[in-house]
Formats: C-alpha cells, structure tokens, sequence
C-alpha cells in the first residue's frame, strides 16, 4: 500500500491499493474511488464493538474497500481544518487518540474504546472515552489545527489546556491536575484542570479543538426572529 496526505488546511488521503489490498473507515467516509474497487458494509466485531465505537466519536457501520486491479486509489477527506497523520502500528505499540480521530485503517488494526482515569477523563478535556489503536498496520488520523510533536523523557511532563491532545503513545500516563491558585482559577480562563501527560513517550498536541471552533462560529450563524 502506498499513500499520499496532500492539501493544506483541509487536507486529504489518497490511498494507492493493489489487487487484494484493502483499507476500511467509518460509514460515509469516502470522498472518491478508481472503478476496481469494492466496497463492504458491515459492524466489524459485531454489534458491542459498533457500540463502544459510537462512543467515541464514530460510526455504528464500517465500510471495507477492496481492490481488485491492481494500482487503484481511494480518497478520504479531513472534515475539519488540520492535519492528517498516519501512525505505524506493530504488536505492542499502540496509540491513543482524541474522540473521533479515526480516518481509516488497514485490517490489521483494530479501533476500541478505551476509559482514562476517573479525574483525567472528566476533567482533562478528552472525555472519559477515548480511541484506542492496536494490532498491526497503518491507521491515519484526523487533528485539528497545526500540530506539536514532544517525545518526553521518563518522568518528563507536560500540562496542556483543555482539549488540545490530539494523541498520545499508549506508554504516556494521561491524568489531569487542579489549577493551583483562586485567581488562576477564576480568571485565567483555563477552568479548574488541566490535562497531564507524563513521560515516557511521544505526544502530539493540537492548536485548535472542536469546541473553540465553535464558539467562534455561532455568533456569525443567523438565527430566525419570531
């Protein structure tokens, strides 16, 4: 399988399969497909891995795309402005990432549901919910904004502001801590915690969220006056 992630602030994926191969995403992720490829729509692990799927962020259906020439494409399309990026996954290196990160994966890899600890789950920004990737293969994930990689040495630390993890290395302890001081708490505009993500391992950290995007779109939505 070969690839490309082009474009800018909306990037895409082009996907070059030969005959055989086969790539899956969540049901309407496609964007375009050569003629010699097939698709398949199915659970994929049956109706609780649909479930816990849907918990976090994706779809209850999986669509399998098969090609059977060789050399075709298939395209996937980021659906918010950011990047793409395509992680490597072998047997016992997995990856952690922000609800609705998945793009698309190889059969190999396996998407799950994965729960933080209580206090970094409710409080550090991602939810308490989060996507797990195992297995073997490549998966490619949607980030929002431009992206910060940090590779943190044992014990190394970082804080970060609600919601701006994008993914981390399942090596990376994930918590949250409390924002030290009344003032801070008050008026720092940082809420009450913030997430902690402790060494060893690589990080990647977004500089956009869903949610500030957001909020500065609904002023500018014209709303009907009764």
């Amino acid at each position: 399988m070969q690839y490309q992630i082009w474009g800018n602030t909306m990037p895409a994926l082009t996907i070059r399969l030969d005959a055989g191969e086969s790539i899956y995403t969540q049901s309407g992720g496609l964007s375009w497909m050569t003629e010699h490829i097939e698709m398949n729509t199915n659970m994929r692990g049956g109706f609780l891995k649909g479930i816990s799927r849907m918990l976090t962020g994706e779809s209850l259906f999986i669509a399998t795309y098969t090609a059977r020439m060789p050399a075709q494409e298939i395209t996937f399309a980021s659906s918010l402005p950011g990047e793409i990026h395509g992680f490597e996954l072998y047997p016992g290196y997995e990856i952690i990432a922000q609800k609705g990160a998945f793009l698309c994966a190889q059969p190999g890899v396996e998407v799950s549901m994965t729960a933080t600890r209580a206090m970094g789950g409710f409080f550090g920004g991602e939810g308490f919910l989060l996507q797990r990737f195992s297995g073997s293969g490549m998966v490619f994930c949607e980030m929002d904004g431009s992206i910060r990689t940090y590779d943190l040495a044992p014990g190394e630390m970082l804080r970060v502001d609600t919601g701006n993890v994008a993914a981390f290395e399942a090596c990376v302890q994930y918590s949250a801590e409390v924002v030290r001081g009344f003032k801070n708490v008050l008026f720092g505009g940082e809420g009450l915690f913030l997430t902690t993500l402790r060494g060893p391992g690589r990080v990647w950290l977004q500089s956009m969220t869903v949610e500030t995007l957001a909020s500065r779109i609904i002023p500018f939505i014209p709303t009907s006056s009764n």
